[in-house]
């Protein structure tokens, strides 16, 4: 690069970066979040037609983690440059991209959008890798009909062939009490253990010795607080159970 363009092209990266006048700045006086934005910085100075990031974010604290992944999607998208960025928090990949890519030792699982990979997964590892999944082990009966380990008949809507498979529930989906009535899978399950997150409450249940499943419950106003060893009823629609056969 001449030396007339690197004082210009530099200026205008910190600038972008929101950085301007940092420029004689010692790394030691930069916080973690400054830093990262000082090597993006670096490699916008170069004009690149594609910007590859990888685990730009990994070592900075969750509050700076959410300031600097806004202010990178909102460059990108200024900038409108393409962005490959490579990372293993899904947070990050769910709320930056515009089309994700899920592999599992170097092979491509799904490509897709954020909506697409997790009410659609794929597989297995992809229900699991991206959102949070219940899985239930059992056997596919018939046409919408699954069994589980544990001897539960449940309806799942489309399901494969019949033989060895895995019930995918996302947490969220899952009702309780009240709100499981009138549910085609409706079932009696016991509190084994729960975590109070703030928002919700995760909570681990049983519903025999074989079958056990995750629940997010929103914390609401005047929600009753779990107890381990509880009896609960907890159910679900047909559309929201996902079957997977076995080794898929």
């Amino acid at each position: 690069m001449p030396q007339a363009e690197r004082g210009p092209r530099v200026a205008e990266a910190l600038r972008l970066v929101r950085l301007g006048g940092f420029d004689e700045r010692y790394p030691r006086q930069l916080s973690g979040g400054q830093q990262q934005r000082v090597a993006l910085a670096r490699a916008l100075a170069m004009e690149p037609k594609v910007l590859l990031l990888d685990e730009p974010l990994s070592n900075l604290d969750a509050k700076l983690r959410l300031e600097v992944r806004i202010e990178i999607r909102e460059l990108q998208q200024k900038l409108g440059l393409t962005t490959i960025m490579v990372t293993h928090d899904q947070e990050e990949a769910l709320t930056m991209a515009d089309r994700l890519v899920v592999m599992e030792r170097g092979q491509v699982r799904q490509i897709g959008t954020q909506r697409e990979l997790y009410e659609q997964p794929a597989d297995r590892f992809v229900a699991g890798f991206i959102g949070r999944s219940a899985f239930i082990e059992g056997q596919v009966r018939g046409q919408g009909r699954f069994r589980t380990a544990g001897g539960l008949d449940i309806a799942c809507g489309a399901a494969s062939a019949a033989g060895p498979a895995t019930l995918a529930l996302r947490p969220e989906r899952i009702a309780v009490g009240t709100e499981a009535e009138g549910l085609p899978n409706r079932f009696s399950a016991r509190i084994e253990h729960a975590s109070y997150l703030g928002a919700q409450l995760d909570v681990q249940v049983a519903l025999n010795e074989q079958d056990r499943m995750l629940l997010q419950i929103p914390n609401k106003v005047g929600l009753a607080e779990p107890h381990v060893g509880e009896s609960i009823t907890i159910g679900w629609a047909e559309s929201a159970g996902l079957v997977y056969p076995q080794g898929a």
